[in-house]
């Protein structure tokens, strides 16, 4: 298997060994656009693999800070309590570069930027730019997907 996921239409595909496409989902990545580099808030372009899968068997909606649950669940009302807070619910696929000096290690490294793909609250609007760089996706949308995909499966994101 191997994930697709085009800047350009805002959208992720889950694809078999042969290209077939088994899924699709719509996404949000960086409102500041693409690029590598550490600081930058941006999307990053290129090869890499899920290094890391984050919170099986979490409730959707469950908060997660520094990759680890704080026990809230995410409600419009925890939402207005703190309007700027980015919000990352549900699971996390911790994205690593696979491209030495583009998007691995140095000042460009995917990994050590904490690229996720994870959950967002539904009222975010996906299908456009709006993220800080990670790729936001509808929760259930990303429980299906985190079941599907073993760490390693291989990301390529189009810019």
């Amino acid at each position: 298997m191997k994930i697709d996921i085009n800047i350009a239409k805002q959208h992720l595909e889950l694809l078999d060994d042969s290209g077939k496409v088994l899924r699709s989902y719509p996404v949000s990545t960086s409102a500041k656009g693409v690029g590598e580099t550490t600081g930058s808030f941006r999307t990053p372009r290129g090869r890499h693999i899920i290094r890391a899968k984050i919170g099986a068997g979490l409730p959707e909606n469950a908060v997660l800070v520094r990759r680890r649950p704080t026990g809230e669940i995410f409600t419009s009302l925890l939402g207005a309590q703190f309007p700027e807070r980015d919000w990352i619910l549900t699971r996390i696929l911790w994205l690593s570069g696979c491209e030495k000096g583009f998007n691995r290690m140095g000042e460009t490294d995917t990994m050590r930027r904490y690229i996720y793909i994870h959950g967002t609250p539904d009222i975010v609007r996906l299908g456009i730019p709006g993220s800080h760089g990670c790729i936001r996706m509808r929760n259930a949308d990303l429980v299906e997907l985190f079941d599907l995909v073993p760490a390693g499966t291989e990301v390529y994101i189009e810019g």
